[in-house]
């Protein structure tokens, strides 16, 4: 089925916030070469208002952000207004961190280094399970 929507048929659109510009243009081509469309920022504040404009139907949310704006403050105002996916990605890998992650609302948490096909794997399985996508 792709990175079409079960409601209506429109492309899936994937906010990705990552301070890496290689990790974020990375993600974002192997998710445009899958059929989504893909929207990248590169820091919270950046994230913020690329997810209240583009209104994503997933997230993936890096932990450390450049900014002052830190993952955890992304995620917690992105729950404030809606229940949209979001996969943590993170260096980090305390538990701690992990569990305050899943604690505040991501759904998935992924540590760099990460694999690509694991990475977009753990998207499908997070939009289906949401039920934004029908069974592949």
């Amino acid at each position: 089925m792709g990175a079409e929507s079960s409601h209506g048929g429109h492309k899936m659109k994937v906010l990705v916030v990552e301070d890496s510009r290689e990790i974020a243009n990375s993600v974002a081509d192997m998710l445009k070469a899958e059929g989504y469309e893909v929207v990248v920022a590169y820091d919270g504040s950046e994230g913020l208002a690329a997810f209240n404009q583009e209104r994503p139907d997933l997230v993936i949310l890096d932990l450390m952000l450049p900014d002052g704006v830190h993952g955890f403050d992304v995620l917690r105002q992105m729950r404030q207004h809606t229940n949209v996916p979001v996969i943590m990605l993170t260096g980090r890998d305390e538990e701690i961190d992990r569990v305050v992650g899943i604690e505040m609302g991501a759904d998935d948490y992924m540590v760099k280094p990460f694999s690509m096909r694991e990475l977009l794997a753990r998207v499908k399985v997070v939009l289906r399970r949401a039920g934004i996508i029908g069974e592949a």
